[in-house]
Protein backbone atom coordinates (compact mmCIF):
# COMPACT_ATOMS: atom_id res chain seq x y z
CA UNK A 1 0.00 0.00 0.00
CA UNK A 2 1.27 3.46 -0.90
CA UNK A 3 2.09 5.88 1.91
CA UNK A 4 0.74 9.41 1.84
CA UNK A 5 3.20 12.24 1.38
CA UNK A 6 1.76 15.72 1.87
CA UNK A 7 3.29 18.48 -0.27
CA UNK A 8 3.06 22.26 -0.18
CA UNK A 9 4.81 24.23 -2.90
CA UNK A 10 6.59 27.46 -2.08
CA UNK A 11 5.01 29.25 -5.04
CA UNK A 12 2.85 32.15 -3.83
CA UNK A 13 2.02 35.79 -4.50
CA UNK A 14 0.22 36.60 -1.28
CA UNK A 15 0.70 36.48 2.49
CA UNK A 16 -1.72 33.58 2.89
CA UNK A 17 0.73 31.42 0.97
CA UNK A 18 3.84 32.28 2.97
CA UNK A 19 6.03 29.43 4.20
CA UNK A 20 4.71 29.53 7.76
CA UNK A 21 1.12 29.21 6.58
CA UNK A 22 2.15 26.44 4.17
CA UNK A 23 3.71 24.54 7.06
CA UNK A 24 0.56 24.97 9.11
CA UNK A 25 -1.56 23.63 6.27
CA UNK A 26 0.69 20.60 5.91
CA UNK A 27 0.33 19.85 9.61
CA UNK A 28 -3.45 20.34 9.38
CA UNK A 29 -3.72 18.00 6.39
CA UNK A 30 -1.60 15.20 7.81
CA UNK A 31 -3.12 15.53 11.28
CA UNK A 32 0.30 15.27 12.88
CA UNK A 33 -1.35 15.31 16.29
CA UNK A 34 -2.50 11.74 15.62
CA UNK A 35 0.92 10.47 16.74
CA UNK A 36 0.78 12.50 19.96
CA UNK A 37 -0.93 11.76 23.24
CA UNK A 38 -1.82 13.99 26.14
CA UNK A 39 1.20 14.34 28.44
CA UNK A 40 3.72 12.92 25.94
CA UNK A 41 7.31 14.05 26.26
CA UNK A 42 7.86 14.74 22.57
CA UNK A 43 11.27 15.10 20.93
CA UNK A 44 11.31 17.67 18.12
CA UNK A 45 14.41 16.50 16.26
CA UNK A 46 16.31 19.22 14.41
CA UNK A 47 19.84 20.02 13.22
CA UNK A 48 21.09 23.28 14.76
CA UNK A 49 23.73 23.74 12.05
CA UNK A 50 27.48 24.03 12.38
CA UNK A 51 28.89 27.48 13.14
CA UNK A 52 29.40 29.23 9.80
CA UNK A 53 26.56 27.36 8.10
CA UNK A 54 23.51 29.49 7.27
CA UNK A 55 21.15 27.05 5.55
CA UNK A 56 20.15 25.04 8.62
CA UNK A 57 16.43 24.91 9.38
CA UNK A 58 15.14 28.22 10.72
CA UNK A 59 13.79 28.28 14.28
CA UNK A 60 10.83 30.22 12.86
CA UNK A 61 9.58 26.94 11.35
CA UNK A 62 10.40 24.92 14.44
CA UNK A 63 8.23 27.25 16.56
CA UNK A 64 5.18 26.35 14.46
CA UNK A 65 5.74 22.65 15.10
CA UNK A 66 6.33 23.17 18.83
CA UNK A 67 3.08 25.13 19.09
CA UNK A 68 1.21 22.33 17.32
CA UNK A 69 2.70 19.70 19.65
CA UNK A 70 1.61 21.76 22.66
CA UNK A 71 -1.89 22.14 21.24
CA UNK A 72 -2.15 18.33 21.25
CA UNK A 73 -1.43 18.29 24.99
CA UNK A 74 2.12 16.99 24.63
CA UNK A 75 5.28 18.50 26.10
CA UNK A 76 7.88 19.20 23.40
CA UNK A 77 11.62 19.61 23.69
CA UNK A 78 13.88 20.57 20.78
CA UNK A 79 16.85 18.28 20.44
CA UNK A 80 19.90 16.99 18.59
CA UNK A 81 22.97 14.93 19.51
CA UNK A 82 26.65 15.85 19.70
CA UNK A 83 29.04 15.34 16.80
CA UNK A 84 31.87 12.90 16.19
CA UNK A 85 34.20 15.45 14.64
CA UNK A 86 35.81 18.55 16.07
CA UNK A 87 33.67 21.63 15.58
CA UNK A 88 31.14 23.83 17.30
CA UNK A 89 28.86 20.96 18.44
CA UNK A 90 31.30 18.40 19.88
CA UNK A 91 29.95 18.71 23.45
CA UNK A 92 26.69 20.00 24.88
CA UNK A 93 28.11 23.35 26.04
CA UNK A 94 29.48 24.24 22.59
CA UNK A 95 26.40 22.72 20.95
CA UNK A 96 23.98 24.86 22.96
CA UNK A 97 26.05 27.99 22.35
CA UNK A 98 25.93 27.30 18.61
CA UNK A 99 22.17 26.74 18.78
CA UNK A 100 21.76 30.09 20.54
CA UNK A 101 23.93 31.83 17.95
CA UNK A 102 21.65 30.37 15.27
CA UNK A 103 18.53 31.73 16.87
CA UNK A 104 17.42 28.72 18.89
CA UNK A 105 16.26 29.58 22.40
CA UNK A 106 13.19 29.08 24.57
CA UNK A 107 12.05 32.56 23.53
CA UNK A 108 12.16 31.70 19.83
CA UNK A 109 11.02 28.08 19.71
CA UNK A 110 8.84 27.97 22.83
CA UNK A 111 10.35 24.79 24.24
CA UNK A 112 13.43 23.64 26.18
CA UNK A 113 16.50 22.72 24.14
CA UNK A 114 18.07 19.45 25.25
CA UNK A 115 21.18 17.83 23.78
CA UNK A 116 19.96 14.25 23.88
CA UNK A 117 23.23 12.37 24.47
CA UNK A 118 24.54 14.37 27.43
CA UNK A 119 27.45 16.66 28.15
CA UNK A 120 30.16 14.58 26.48
CA UNK A 121 27.96 12.28 24.38
CA UNK A 122 28.02 9.48 26.94
CA UNK A 123 24.27 9.33 27.56
CA UNK A 124 22.82 6.59 25.33
CA UNK A 125 20.99 3.27 25.36
CA UNK A 126 21.33 0.13 23.25
CA UNK A 127 18.44 -0.75 20.95
CA UNK A 128 18.31 -4.21 19.41
CA UNK A 129 17.83 -4.18 15.62
CA UNK A 130 19.32 -7.54 14.50
CA UNK A 131 20.52 -6.05 11.22
CA UNK A 132 23.16 -7.17 8.78
CA UNK A 133 25.85 -5.00 10.39
CA UNK A 134 24.55 -4.35 13.90
CA UNK A 135 22.77 -6.51 16.42
CA UNK A 136 22.33 -3.44 18.63
CA UNK A 137 22.64 0.27 17.90
CA UNK A 138 23.38 3.15 20.29
CA UNK A 139 20.63 5.77 20.50
CA UNK A 140 20.83 9.04 22.46
CA UNK A 141 19.06 8.33 25.75
CA UNK A 142 16.76 11.35 25.84
CA UNK A 143 15.49 10.64 22.32
CA UNK A 144 15.01 6.97 23.19
CA UNK A 145 13.12 7.96 26.36
CA UNK A 146 10.76 10.33 24.55
CA UNK A 147 7.20 9.07 24.10
CA UNK A 148 6.86 10.46 20.58
CA UNK A 149 8.91 12.40 18.07
CA UNK A 150 8.57 14.90 15.23
CA UNK A 151 11.56 14.76 12.88
CA UNK A 152 12.27 18.02 11.04
CA UNK A 153 14.78 17.60 8.22
CA UNK A 154 16.51 19.93 5.79
CA UNK A 155 16.76 17.89 2.58
CA UNK A 156 20.16 18.44 0.93
CA UNK A 157 23.26 16.68 -0.36
CA UNK A 158 25.89 14.80 1.63
CA UNK A 159 29.36 13.72 0.57
CA UNK A 160 29.17 10.25 2.12
CA UNK A 161 25.43 9.49 2.08
CA UNK A 162 24.62 11.10 -1.28
CA UNK A 163 21.77 13.05 0.28
CA UNK A 164 20.45 13.73 3.75
CA UNK A 165 16.76 13.62 4.60
CA UNK A 166 14.62 11.93 7.22
CA UNK A 167 16.59 8.66 7.31
CA UNK A 168 19.97 10.32 7.74
CA UNK A 169 18.52 12.72 10.32
CA UNK A 170 17.42 9.71 12.34
CA UNK A 171 20.65 7.78 11.89
CA UNK A 172 23.29 10.37 12.67
CA UNK A 173 21.14 12.83 14.55
CA UNK A 174 19.80 10.31 17.08
CA UNK A 175 23.15 8.61 17.74
CA UNK A 176 25.82 9.62 20.27
CA UNK A 177 29.38 10.06 19.06
CA UNK A 178 30.11 6.35 19.68
CA UNK A 179 27.11 5.46 17.51
CA UNK A 180 28.32 7.80 14.79
CA UNK A 181 31.72 6.10 15.05
CA UNK A 182 30.02 2.70 14.63
CA UNK A 183 28.48 3.88 11.39
CA UNK A 184 31.78 5.20 10.04
CA UNK A 185 33.86 2.34 11.44
CA UNK A 186 35.21 0.77 8.26
CA UNK A 187 35.78 3.98 6.28
CA UNK A 188 39.13 5.72 5.80
CA UNK A 189 40.23 8.71 3.71
CA UNK A 190 42.43 8.20 0.68
CA UNK A 191 44.64 11.15 -0.26
CA UNK A 192 45.58 11.89 -3.85
CA UNK A 193 49.14 13.07 -3.25
CA UNK A 194 49.43 14.47 -6.79
CA UNK A 195 46.92 17.22 -6.10
CA UNK A 196 47.49 17.75 -2.36
CA UNK A 197 48.62 21.36 -1.80
CA UNK A 198 49.87 20.84 1.75
CA UNK A 199 47.54 23.50 3.15
CA UNK A 200 47.05 21.58 6.42
CA UNK A 201 43.30 22.12 6.71
CA UNK A 202 42.70 18.40 7.10
CA UNK A 203 45.38 18.20 9.80
CA UNK A 204 43.69 20.95 11.82
CA UNK A 205 40.21 19.45 11.40
CA UNK A 206 40.94 15.81 12.28
CA UNK A 207 39.41 15.05 15.72
CA UNK A 208 41.82 12.14 16.33
CA UNK A 209 45.03 13.78 15.08
CA UNK A 210 45.30 10.97 12.54
CA UNK A 211 46.57 13.16 9.66
CA UNK A 212 49.96 14.77 9.27
CA UNK A 213 51.97 16.42 6.52
CA UNK A 214 55.02 14.43 5.45
CA UNK A 215 58.41 15.79 4.43
CA UNK A 216 57.00 16.70 1.00
CA UNK A 217 54.04 18.49 2.64
CA UNK A 218 51.58 15.86 1.47
CA UNK A 219 48.78 14.72 3.78
CA UNK A 220 49.11 11.17 5.08
CA UNK A 221 46.56 9.26 7.16
CA UNK A 222 47.18 6.90 10.07
CA UNK A 223 44.29 4.49 9.48
CA UNK A 224 44.76 2.92 12.91
CA UNK A 225 43.84 6.23 14.52
CA UNK A 226 41.25 7.35 11.96
CA UNK A 227 37.57 7.08 12.94
CA UNK A 228 36.26 7.70 9.42
CA UNK A 229 34.27 10.86 10.19
CA UNK A 230 34.98 12.39 6.77
CA UNK A 231 35.77 15.90 7.99
CA UNK A 232 39.12 15.89 6.18
CA UNK A 233 37.37 15.25 2.86
CA UNK A 234 34.78 17.92 3.57
CA UNK A 235 37.39 20.57 4.36
CA UNK A 236 39.96 19.74 1.65
CA UNK A 237 40.22 22.87 -0.50
CA UNK A 238 41.65 20.89 -3.44
CA UNK A 239 39.18 17.97 -3.35
CA UNK A 240 42.10 15.58 -2.99
CA UNK A 241 40.59 13.30 -0.34
CA UNK A 242 38.06 10.54 -1.02
CA UNK A 243 36.32 8.46 1.63
CA UNK A 244 36.39 4.73 0.86
CA UNK A 245 35.41 1.58 2.71
CA UNK A 246 38.29 -0.85 2.72
CA UNK A 247 38.97 -1.83 -0.89
CA UNK A 248 35.54 -0.61 -2.06
CA UNK A 249 35.27 2.35 -4.40
CA UNK A 250 31.97 3.50 -2.93
CA UNK A 251 30.32 3.98 0.44
CA UNK A 252 27.50 1.44 0.14
CA UNK A 253 28.25 -0.29 3.44
CA UNK A 254 28.37 3.01 5.30
CA UNK A 255 24.94 3.96 3.95
CA UNK A 256 23.52 0.57 4.95
CA UNK A 257 25.02 0.90 8.45
CA UNK A 258 23.49 4.35 8.67
CA UNK A 259 20.08 2.99 7.69
CA UNK A 260 20.19 0.34 10.41
CA UNK A 261 20.81 3.13 12.92
CA UNK A 262 17.82 5.04 11.55
CA UNK A 263 15.71 1.93 12.02
CA UNK A 264 16.85 1.68 15.64
CA UNK A 265 15.91 5.30 16.30
CA UNK A 266 12.22 4.68 15.53
CA UNK A 267 11.85 0.98 16.34
CA UNK A 268 10.45 1.60 19.82
CA UNK A 269 8.14 4.40 18.66
CA UNK A 270 5.92 2.57 16.18
CA UNK A 271 3.14 4.91 14.93
CA UNK A 272 4.43 7.66 17.23
CA UNK A 273 6.69 9.58 14.81
CA UNK A 274 5.86 12.28 12.25
CA UNK A 275 8.32 13.50 9.61
CA UNK A 276 8.45 16.92 7.95
CA UNK A 277 11.15 17.75 5.38
CA UNK A 278 12.00 21.15 3.95
CA UNK A 279 13.21 20.88 0.35
CA UNK A 280 14.88 24.27 0.21
CA UNK A 281 18.46 25.51 0.11
CA UNK A 282 19.37 22.14 -1.39
CA UNK A 283 23.09 22.53 -0.89
CA UNK A 284 25.57 19.84 -1.95
CA UNK A 285 26.88 19.52 1.62
CA UNK A 286 25.39 18.74 5.01
CA UNK A 287 24.61 21.46 7.55
CA UNK A 288 27.48 19.93 9.56
CA UNK A 289 29.81 21.90 7.29
CA UNK A 290 30.84 25.36 8.41
CA UNK A 291 29.68 26.92 5.14
CA UNK A 292 26.75 26.85 2.72
CA UNK A 293 27.51 26.36 -0.97
CA UNK A 294 25.18 27.40 -3.80
CA UNK A 295 21.98 25.37 -4.02
CA UNK A 296 21.82 22.60 -6.63
CA UNK A 297 18.18 23.30 -7.58
CA UNK A 298 15.52 25.94 -6.85
CA UNK A 299 13.56 25.70 -3.61
CA UNK A 300 10.75 23.15 -3.92
CA UNK A 301 8.51 23.14 -0.84
CA UNK A 302 7.54 21.31 2.33
CA UNK A 303 6.90 17.57 2.33
CA UNK A 304 5.61 15.44 5.19
CA UNK A 305 4.69 11.85 5.97
CA UNK A 306 4.48 9.25 8.71
CA UNK A 307 6.76 7.08 6.54
CA UNK A 308 10.42 8.19 6.34
CA UNK A 309 11.19 5.93 3.37
CA UNK A 310 8.33 7.29 1.26
CA UNK A 311 9.20 10.83 2.31
CA UNK A 312 12.86 10.57 1.31
CA UNK A 313 11.85 8.98 -2.00
CA UNK A 314 9.36 11.77 -2.69
CA UNK A 315 11.88 14.48 -1.79
CA UNK A 316 14.53 12.86 -4.00
CA UNK A 317 12.09 12.62 -6.91
CA UNK A 318 11.14 16.29 -6.53
CA UNK A 319 14.77 17.40 -6.49
CA UNK A 320 15.63 15.32 -9.54
CA UNK A 321 12.64 16.74 -11.41
CA UNK A 322 14.06 20.27 -11.15
CA UNK A 323 16.39 22.02 -13.55
CA UNK A 324 19.80 22.20 -11.93
CA UNK A 325 21.72 25.34 -11.08
CA UNK A 326 24.57 25.66 -13.60
CA UNK A 327 26.50 27.81 -11.14
CA UNK A 328 26.51 25.05 -8.51
CA UNK A 329 28.71 21.98 -8.03
CA UNK A 330 26.49 19.99 -10.41
CA UNK A 331 28.20 18.29 -13.34
CA UNK A 332 26.97 19.48 -16.72
CA UNK A 333 25.12 16.22 -17.44
CA UNK A 334 23.11 16.51 -14.21
CA UNK A 335 21.58 19.93 -14.87
CA UNK A 336 18.67 18.70 -17.01
CA UNK A 337 15.27 17.94 -15.47
CA UNK A 338 15.06 14.29 -14.47
CA UNK A 339 18.82 13.85 -14.04
CA UNK A 340 20.12 12.47 -10.74
CA UNK A 341 21.24 15.65 -9.01
CA UNK A 342 23.21 14.12 -6.17
CA UNK A 343 25.04 11.72 -8.49
CA UNK A 344 25.89 14.88 -10.41
CA UNK A 345 27.96 15.93 -7.39
CA UNK A 346 28.96 12.56 -5.92
CA UNK A 347 29.02 10.08 -8.84
CA UNK A 348 30.32 7.15 -6.78
CA UNK A 349 27.91 7.52 -3.86
CA UNK A 350 24.70 5.48 -3.94
CA UNK A 351 22.38 7.45 -1.69
CA UNK A 352 19.36 5.47 -2.88
CA UNK A 353 20.54 2.60 -0.64
CA UNK A 354 18.94 4.51 2.25
CA UNK A 355 15.56 4.11 0.56
CA UNK A 356 16.04 0.54 -0.68
CA UNK A 357 17.42 -0.81 2.60
CA UNK A 358 15.03 1.23 4.71
CA UNK A 359 12.14 -0.44 2.90
CA UNK A 360 13.78 -3.87 3.31
CA UNK A 361 14.13 -3.30 7.07
CA UNK A 362 10.43 -2.47 7.33
CA UNK A 363 10.79 1.25 8.03
CA UNK A 364 8.35 2.09 5.25
CA UNK A 365 7.60 1.75 1.56
CA UNK A 366 8.95 3.36 -1.60
CA UNK A 367 5.43 3.56 -2.98
CA UNK A 368 3.81 6.89 -2.19
CA UNK A 369 0.79 9.01 -3.01
CA UNK A 370 1.34 12.77 -3.15
CA UNK A 371 -1.36 14.89 -1.52
CA UNK A 372 -0.96 18.56 -2.47
CA UNK A 373 -2.14 21.11 0.07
Amino acid sequence: MASKVWFASFRTQNAEGNKINRLRRVMDAMNMTGVLRDGDLTAVKVHFGERGNDTYLSPVFVRQVVDRVKAAGAKPFVTDSNTLYRGSRKNSVDHLETALEHGYSYATVGAPIIIADGLRSGNYVDVQVDGKYFRKVKIAADIAAADSMVVLSHFKGHGMAGFGGAIKNLAMGCAPSKGKEDQHAYIHPHVNADCCQGCGRCVAQCPEYAIRLDAKRKATVNTQMCIGCGECAATCASNCIDMKGGDASDLSEFIARMTEYAYGAVLQKKDRVAFISFVMNVTPDCDCCGWSDSALVPDVGIMASFDPVALDKACLDRVNAQSGNPDSQLSEDAIARGADKFKGVYPNVHGEIQIDYGAALGMGTQSYETVEV
